[in-house]
């Protein structure tokens, strides 16, 4: 086995500023090639800058210790920071049981403050320039990447989960799924979130969208409705409610393990888990 490994590029001059980019490469065999996925963070990074806001989800979130316990299991209540039934975690474990973690290359990006949530979905297009025309062929050449956009996934948290919505949306064939986790959106972001989904199903038939928030998330209802008015556009969505507030103590915990579990199988061609 490859020992895990980590990245950072920086990036002096982009249309967003002074960006970094910090990528998590997991152990490995020697020559496996591993789906990625692009993670973005909330906005309490973003007000840290390029520097440490690129490592929210390794510094802040607890990354590396929720990708050792996937490949430990099983996955305990204490895991998910006390935000979890009973139903849930042993649906995980059994799912770990089937088919192990196999493991992704998390690129992530530092997220700017670019996206409030009055703002149309289309303010995340220069976002979705530098990750799908620039940080995606860099770690599909510099990583054991697959290096195929039906192996690539975009999710995110609260800033990050809006984000991921707009990158996803507005580049769809950039990804083989559009997630989020918790996305900060208002209900009536429905409408203009929905218009560009038509939009990117045209580009891309298969488009998937699954958006995951939690009971005490402050956009559950927001969340819930994006979710309906997408079925109702034909729009192929899953929504995931699990225990859990809005912060830290999630993204450590039920938030985590929820992202790194999906993309895992989805980018794998599974589609349950």
């Amino acid at each position: 086995m490859l020992p895990a490994e980590e990245l950072t590029w920086d990036y002096s001059s982009t249309e967003l500023g002074p960006m970094r980019v910090v990528v998590s490469i997991p152990e490995r065999a020697a020559h496996a090639r591993l789906p990625v996925l692009v993670a973005l963070h909330g906005r309490g990074e973003a007000l840290k800058g390029p520097a440490a806001g690129a490592r929210g989800w390794i510094d802040d979130y607890w990354l590396p210790t929720t990708i050792e316990r996937l490949h430990r299991p099983p996955l305990t209540l204490e895991d998910f920071r006390g935000f979890a039934d009973d139903a849930r975690v042993s649906r995980l474990n059994e799912s770990l049981k089937r088919q192990p973690y196999q493991g992704l290359i998390v690129v992530c990006p530092y997220t700017p403050d670019i996206l409030p949530a009055d703002e149309p979905i289309d303010e995340a297009l220069p976002l979705a320039r530098f990750i799908v025309d620039t940080v995606l062929p860099r770690a599909y050449r510099e990583t054991p990447a697959v290096g195929s956009p039906e192996s690539t996934g975009v999710d995110g948290v609260s800033l990050g989960g809006r984000a991921a919505l707009g990158i996803g949306l507005l580049r769809p064939q950039a990804f083989a799924v559009v997630a989020s986790l918790q996305a900060a959106i208002r209900i009536d972001n429905s409408e203009d979130i929905v218009r560009r989904a038509r939009e990117a199903k045209l580009a891309k038939p298969d488009l998937f969208i699954r958006l995951l928030t939690s009971s005490d998330d402050y956009f559950i209802k927001a969340n819930q409705s994006l979710a309906s008015a997408l079925v109702g556009a034909g729009i192929h969505t899953e929504l995931v409610t699990v225990p859990g507030p809005h912060d830290y103590v999630f993204n450590r915990g039920p938030g985590g393990y929820e992202m790194l579990m999906f993309h895992d199988r989805v980018l794998r061609g599974q589609t349950e888990f």
